[in-house]
């Protein structure tokens, strides 16, 4: 596996080695000994799947207690996945990072506790899966606008629409407004 840094250096790409023939593929999808070392230290306790269809928009979430961890993955079609730092001691505070993770190029992004995330489903259809540090807490569930001109963040509207959103989704707070951590 390749770990490939970001713009943000908490916030990793993970990128398999595929080996592949005429039957089809083979790749480690996790080593815990690769990432201890080379993005953190975590034990996962939840694993979560979801799919969606294209113009979905999930995110951006994050729970201000029980904070999660999420390493995240593509299992069919193509999302544009983005973490936004919510760590106000962080010198990256408010600044966000987008990758395209798809079934196709099989990388997985690495979302550290204290960020807020979500996804927008670019193919017709995606299914994410995603392993989480701490298990979902609803009571402490919080949602950051998509859109708040403050994040600025440059998702990849198919056809220049607006996604659709859960209700939960669409009342999400502005970073000014919103819940954050030291």
């Amino acid at each position: 596996m390749k770990v490939i840094a970001t713009a943000i250096p908490d916030v990793k790409i993970i990128e398999p080695k595929v080996f592949g023939d005429r039957r089809g593929f083979f790749f480690e999808s996790f080593r815990q000994d690769l990432f201890n070392s080379e993005c953190a230290e975590r034990v996962f306790v939840q694993d979560n799947h979801s799919k969606s269809t294209q113009g979905i928009l999930r995110g951006l979430h994050y729970q201000t207690e029980r904070a999660q961890g999420k390493l995240v993955r593509v299992t069919m079609g193509e999302v544009f996945d983005v973490a936004v730092d919510l760590r106000k001691s962080s010198l990256t505070f408010g600044q966000w990072v987008g990758s395209t993770l798809s079934a196709e190029n099989k990388r997985q992004l690495w979302v550290p506790e204290g960020f807020a995330h979500g996804f927008y489903v670019i193919s017709a259809e995606a299914e994410f899966a995603y392993k989480c540090t701490d298990y979902y807490a609803p009571e402490h569930e919080q949602s950051l606008r998509w859109d708040d001109p403050e994040l600025a963040i440059e998702w990849p509207l198919v056809n220049d629409e607006a996604p659709r959103l859960s209700t939960k989704d669409a009342e999400g707070k502005r970073l000014k407004d919103a819940v954050t951590f030291p």
